[in-house]
C-alpha cells in the first residue's frame, strides 16, 4: 500500500461529516464543561458555603493517614447535576419538539373512522367503504 493510497484513504475519513462532527461536539463539550467547573467552582460552591463560613471544596477528612476530600467530590456532583440540566432543558428539550414537530408534519396518512382502514390524509372519501369523511375523519 503506497504512502499515497494511505493518504487518499484518510482525506476520504477526515472529510465525512461524522468525523468532523464528533470533533466538533468533543471540544465544544471540552469548553462547555470548563465553563461550567468555573461556574460551580468559583460562584455555587462558594455561595453554599456562605451560611456557615465553609469552603465546600475544602472539605476532607483524614482517616488512618489518608486524606479524603469529599468536597471535591461535591462540587464534580454539583457540576454533573448543572450539565445534566443545561443538557436536558437547552438541548434535549428543544430537539425533542423539532423532531415531534417534523414527525407531525409528515404524516401522510390516517384512518377511516368507519372501517379503520389506512388512507391518504387528503382523502375525501374511504376508497374502502366509500364513506364520506370530514376533516377530522
Amino acid at each position: 500500500m503506497s504512502f499515497k493510497t494511505v493518504m487518499t484513504e484518510f482525506k476520504d475519513f477526515i472529510s465525512k461529516g461524522n468525523v468532523v462532527g464528533l470533533a466538533t461536539a468533543v471540544v465544544f463539550g471540552v469548553a462547555f464543561n470548563a465553563v461550567v467547573t468555573s461556574f460551580i467552582t468559583n460562584i455555587i460552591t462558594p455561595i453554599i458555603g456562605i451560611p456557615g463560613h465553609i469552603n465546600v471544596a475544602n472539605l476532607a477528612v483524614v482517616v488512618n493517614g489518608s486524606t479524603i476530600t469529599y468536597g471535591e467530590f461535591i462540587n464534580a456532583i454539583i457540576n454533573f447535576v448543572v450539565i445534566a440540566f443545561v443538557l436536558f432543558f437547552f438541548i434535549i428539550k428543544p430537539l425533542s419538539r423539532i423532531e415531534s414537530k417534523l414527525k407531525s408534519e409528515s404524516i401522510s396518512t390516517k384512518q377511516c373512522r368507519y372501517c379503520f382502514s389506512t388512507i391518504n390524509i387528503k382523502a375525501t372519501r374511504c376508497p374502502n367503504c366509500t364513506s364520506k369523511l370530514t376533516a377530522s375523519a
